[in-house]
Order: C-alpha cells, then structure tokens, then sequence
C-alpha cells in the first residue's frame, strides 16, 4: 500500500477541510522551500508540477524558472506522521500483519485474511476505497506473492489503482521497464549498466549475474540481479525487531549540489528519525 504524493495529499485534504478553495492535487503545485525568497527543495510535487519537468530534490528557484506560476505549500511533519498513524491504524482493522516500511507505504500480508474476499483483486480494491472514503486521499495498491513485486506493482500508473505483478507477469510488465525503474536501483548504478549496453529490466535479468556483480559490486549486485529476477524471500514483518539503530534515507532524482538543498533534506530525515525514536 502506497499513499499517492503523500505530503502533498495529506496537505491538500487539510487545506481543503480548511476552506481553501483549490484541491492542490489538480494544478501545479509543490510541497517545500519558500516562494517569497525563492529557497529550499521540492519534497513532494502534483502530476500537473510533474509535467512541467519539476523533479523532487531539485531547488524551488529552478521550479519556478519551469513553471513561474507554481503553488507552494510549506511542509508540516508533525501533521504527516499524525495521518500516518491513522492510515496504519485503518489498515490494522483488516489485518495486523502489516510491515511498515516509511511514513506513507506498507506491505500487508493476505494469508490471514484470504478467506473474507473472493480474491486478492477484491480485498486491494475494498482497502483502497475504504481509505480514500475515510481520509479523502489515495492509495495505490500492488500485489504479488512477493515483496520486490508488490513494490514495483505499486509504482504502475497512479493514482488510486490496483496493479498485480505475479512472478508470470514479469516478462510482460516489468522486463520492459528502463532499469532505472528497478527498486533500489539508484543513478550512479543505472549509468554504469548502460555503459554496459544494459538499457532495461529484462536486459539485467537475463545478463549473467557475475556480470552484474562486477558492474554493481558483489552485495548490491546480487541483491538487484535477483530483484531483476522478481527473487525475494523476506517475509511481512509485522512485528519489528528491536532497533540496533535509528536511521532514515532518501534517493533524489538529480545531484544535490548545495548545502542549502541537502540540509533541507537531512532536516526532513531528522524529523523521521526522531519521530521513530519517540515512538519507541
């Protein structure tokens, strides 16, 4: 399960309860930085923003240059982890074996609760309703038999939709896929697989794996390769092991280039951090 742009549909449910007139969903809008001075980063961004070319990560000063009209909203964390709790908590009444693994995204295991829908088609679409008639923003939902493919089912076309990726439908929906669209696979790998002639998906899971390892170093490399494959064991883990450490990460899609940008950056994961710390 998986918020659509969670921070700016959390915030425009708010705003909207409040009175404002627009659904910032629908125009070009972000969350992030500040317009009147022109500083900070874009954390969250609507379709209409997208389609301007404004990426998360990137400066507020080179959003406005694409798009001199974009709406900017400050964020409120404190307010996010709240609808966290709620979503989490919503999800728990049809199941408790529900791993969260950020804020706005979790995997929900359906063994447990197989035998109160038709199918699994059916429980993703009754989740999916219930939450956007509930809380009033959307989720996608993916499903699979394992966790990488679930994940990567999510990310099909949103908002608000139900995709399955099952190990059979690899070939068709995933192996077309560039390889930057492969989970946890960052820029600086992407580029080295297609220095490689390595352009998709399909191309990385039918290479050799020792290839991949050298290209990728032997951790990651095997861990992506068999991504690539639609492999991955680890189960739902309802219940969390007790933290060694506290940590937070965000992958960007362009360099960050300025202290200005990556302390924006570094205070968002601060906040997350510190939030699980208290939680606990």
């Amino acid at each position: 399960i998986d918020v659509n742009s969670a921070y700016l549909s959390w915030t425009a449910v708010k705003m909207l309860k409040n009175g404002y007139p627009k659904d910032i969903r629908n125009i070009p809008c972000i969350i992030g930085g500040d317009k009147k001075n022109r500083h900070g980063i874009v954390l969250a961004k609507s379709i209409s923003a997208k389609k301007y070319g404004i990426v998360t990560g990137e400066p507020v000063v080179n959003a406005l240059k694409k798009c001199p009209g974009l709406e900017i909203v400050p964020p409120e964390h404190d307010y996010y982890s709240e609808q966290s709790h709620k979503l989490m908590e919503l999800l728990k009444s049809f199941t408790p074996d529900i791993e969260q693994v950020s804020v706005d995204e979790c995997y929900m295991d359906y063994t447990g609760i197989r035998n109160k829908f038709s199918n699994e088609i059916e429980a993703a679409y009754t989740i999916k309703n219930k939450v956007k008639e509930q809380f009033g923003f959307t989720v996608n939902v993916g499903i699979s038999d394992v966790k990488v493919l679930a994940k990567m089912a999510s990310d099909f076309e949103k908002p608000d939709k139900v995709h399955t990726l099952f190990p059979s439908e690899i070939p068709e929906k995933m192996w077309p896929l560039p390889v930057r669209d492969l989970l946890f696979l960052g820029k600086a790998s992407e580029q080295k697989l297609l220095r490689a002639g390595i352009k998709t998906i399909g191309d990385m899971a039918k290479s050799d794996e020792a290839e991949i390892r050298q290209l990728l170093g032997d951790k990651n490399g095997r861990q992506l390769y068999r991504y690539a494959n639609g492999i991955d064991d680890s189960p739902v883990r309802s219940e969390r092991e007790e933290a060694k450490g506290y940590s937070a990460e965000t992958t960007v899609e362009e360099d960050i280039v300025t202290y200005e940008q990556a302390l924006s950056l570094l205070l968002a994961q601060c906040d997350v951090v510190a939030a699980r710390m208290r939680r606990d």
